[in-house]
């Protein structure tokens, strides 16, 4: 038999810590869960900048992000949204806004660098209303790998599975993940939006006898449905949302179980 299994990234591959600011209140929000601040409004968008984190470091806290992004012609990619909001839209309510600076971006780099010591890589990103034509929030993203991750692939690999990575973050922080888990990146999608996510398991299911769809939040919901195993890794949080519950055949605590939940396929 056939088997494909996909894995989400954050949360299931990968520890994360994410810590937001809100641009209008200027409070920092830790360990926060960006599909639940995207979820706030209909026309709001999570926006992942393609940029190292590294360069943001440098420049003058007073700056503008609309004005950084203009300037460095910053590309910027649709992460995930509850109605669909194209990137040109995106890119244009970036642009409008008056208020976000480069200070915001720099305060959730550090209190994320704060919180995780090792980062594996960072990322930033950007929760944007359409309605108000503002940036909301900016959000930063730090991640470490599992320490099993690495062998339940290999493990995976070694049995004739292919493994897939599926994830809502850009190919700048995916291909050092993919390098180091031994996944090749023609095996790797970036910025996977829920409807994306439920289209490569969709394609995947017309290569494979069974398709394996792992995941850990709200924007797996739709793979979830799609796939012929839908499992649930609780391993960041503990705790098992009810929503995500009854859409996942089986939950998990550690990753490591997904090789015997494999092998009695």
């Amino acid at each position: 038999m056939k088997i494909a299994v996909v894995f989400d990234s954050a949360g299931t591959l990968l520890r994360m810590y994410r810590v937001a600011k809100n641009v209008n209140t200027g409070a920092i929000l830790d360990e926060v869960v960006s599909t639940e601040l995207v979820g706030k409004k209909p026309y709001c968008a999570l926006l992942v900048m393609q940029i190292d984190s590294n360069r943001l470091e440098k420049c003058p806290p007073g700056m503008l992000v609309s004005d950084f992004i203009d300037k460095y012609n910053i590309g910027i990619d649709v992460g995930c949204s509850r109605a669909q909001v194209d990137s040109d839209t995106a890119l244009s309510v970036v642009k409008s806004d008056t208020k976000a600076t480069m200070s915001d971006l720099q305060d959730v780099m550090a209190a994320v660098k704060q919180r995780c010591k090792n980062i594996f890589y960072m990322g930033v990103g950007l929760i944007i209303d359409v309605e108000t034509r503002s940036i909301q929030y900016v959000i930063c993203t730090g991640g470490k790998i599992y320490s099993s991750s690495c062998s339940v692939i290999q493990n995976l690999t070694d049995q004739g599975i292919a493994v897939y990575i599926a994830s809502g973050d850009s190919m700048r922080n995916l291909q050092p993940l993919a390098k180091n888990v031994c996944v090749p990146l023609e095996c790797v999608y970036e910025i996977s939006t829920p409807k994306k996510k439920e289209g490569i398991v969709k394609r995947l299911k017309e290569q494979y006898d069974k398709v394996v769809m792992v995941g850990d939040g709200i924007n797996d919901i739709l793979a979830f449905r799609a796939a012929d195993l839908s499992v649930l890794s609780i391993q960041q949080t503990g705790e098992c949302p009810p929503l995500l519950c009854e859409e996942a055949d089986i939950v998990i605590n550690d990753i490591k179980e997904i090789i015997g939940i494999v092998e009695k396929m």
